[in-house]
């Protein structure tokens, strides 16, 4: 090679050694990672599959960078070589060597062929020209196209190491739920639990297929960090298709045991439905007794029996005959909430029906009770209390009883005791 002069100061012996070990301790290293890259369980697992998508662009350009990888590190053994070769002349080598040195360790020294850059189409030989680079400029150039290169190969590994071996045993799940989903009678079609599952399916088949051929797709780069393969892979439809199955998963669970305590179940319905009915009936009867009893009172109208209820309770326990599980499951649910709110109304109905009569208990406690403490003073025969303790008492023990005029005269009786009491503790 000819020498066209040193870039600056001419170098030592010294200075020539500890370089030419600097720069073999470099070409070491970078031989160890192209060889580690070449036999990474991620590169080949990219050779080998049909990629899609953003792997298969970022691929095609890794394999461009690779190769123009190998074409710089042979430039760069040659070079190296060379200066080695020059340096081995002498152990004391002259200042003509010395200079010829220092040019190919420090100057651009490495002739290349200017190639492409990666990702771009090649160029036509008619448009090639050589590219010179020094040793340590040639190092970093490799190392960032090392760089680059790695984190295809690290990222597609990363997402190949962790998704599909969890899309498989999601599907495992998958396959046992379905089959227990049949056990139940829960089908496409038939049941929207049934319908999810073959959209998990759809889904999870999709999902797999889309990992494997494009895992990059599937890379999110660790923000702030240009470190080869820093992010982690975007689970996220998997994560969606996971809780979709747990949420099958409850409602196949319900369904079993519904299988298990329906039974139990049917027969507290019928209890339930039997004891609004009683109320209901109770409360039909006390109807009549407050309208027969009480006078000037608006009594409200009983509702029949729950007839619709107890239908939709044979349908039930037809369901539970035949084994039709995934139908009787939201039906009892149904039933169990109406049944609780029919067995509510019917006392509510009750309490307001006889709500008059609970009325005039309570006038006749309170007439009596102000009648038994004019007795303890000794005033239970004054004239005016006893006239209007009769009158009071002949309203609220009279049928049909008018609450309001028997109110009335309580009050009147209450009065008349009061002031009486009053009268009496003055003297």
């Amino acid at each position: 090679m000819g020498v066209t002069g040193p870039p600056g100061p001419v170098m030592d012996r010294d200075e020539v050694d500890r370089a030419l070990a600097r720069l073999g301790a470099e070409h070491k290293a970078v031989e160890d990672s192209l060889l580690a890259l070449q036999d990474h369980a991620g590169r080949r697992l990219l050779e080998g599959t049909a990629l899609t998508g953003t792997t298969a662009e970022r691929w095609a350009a890794t394999e461009r960078t690779t190769a123009l990888l190998w074409t710089y590190f042979d430039a760069y053994t040659d070079a190296l070589r060379a200066a080695r070769e020059v340096r081995a002349r002498r152990r004391w080598p002259e200042r003509e060597e010395l200079v010829e040195l220092t040019e190919r360790l420090c100057g651009e020294s490495v002739a290349v062929p200017d190639a492409a850059e990666p990702g771009a189409p090649p160029k036509s030989s008619a448009c090639a020209r050589v590219e010179r680079f020094t040793l340590d400029r040639l190092v970093a150039r490799m190392n960032e196209l090392y760089a680059r290169s790695l984190d295809v190969v690290v990222s597609a590994d990363a997402v190949w190491s962790a998704l599909p071996a969890r899309i498989d045993l999601l599907a495992a799940e998958l396959n046992r739920t379905r089959s227990l989903a049949r056990s139940v009678g829960v089908r496409p079609g038939e049941h929207p639990a049934g319908d999810d599952l073959e959209a998990i399916t759809e889904e999870l088949t999709a999902l797999r297929a889309q990992v494997v051929s494009d895992p990059l797709a599937f890379w999110r780069p660790a923000a702030g960090s240009s470190a080869p393969g820093s992010g982690r892979p975007d689970t996220d439809r998997y994560d969606r298709a996971a809780r979709a199955l747990e949420d099958v998963r409850r409602e196949i669970e319900a369904v079993l045991q519904v299988r298990q305590d329906s039974e139990s179940r049917l027969l507290r319905l019928r209890d339930l439905l039997s004891r609004a009915d009683r109320t209901l009936a109770e409360a039909r009867t006390a109807r009549v007794e407050v309208l027969a009893k009480i006078a000037a009172s608006e009594v409200p109208v009983v509702s029949g029996p729950p007839t619709a209820l107890y239908e939709r309770l044979a349908t039930a326990a037809e369901y539970r005959r035949h084994a039709r599980w995934h139908r009787l499951s939201p039906l009892l649910e149904a039933l169990e909430r109406e049944a609780e709110e029919e067995l509510l109304r019917a006392r509510e109905s009750l309490a307001a029906v006889t709500a008059p009569l609970a009325v005039r208990a309570e006038l006749r406690g309170r007439l009596d009770a102000y009648r038994a403490r004019t007795a303890r003073h000794g005033l239970a025969d004054d004239p005016v209390l006893s006239e209007r303790y009769d009158t009071a008492r002949r309203m609220l023990w009279s049928a049909p009883c008018d609450l309001r005029a028997a109110e009335r005269a309580v009050l009147r009786y209450q009065r008349a005791a009061s002031e009486v009491l009053s009268a009496g503790g003055r003297g």
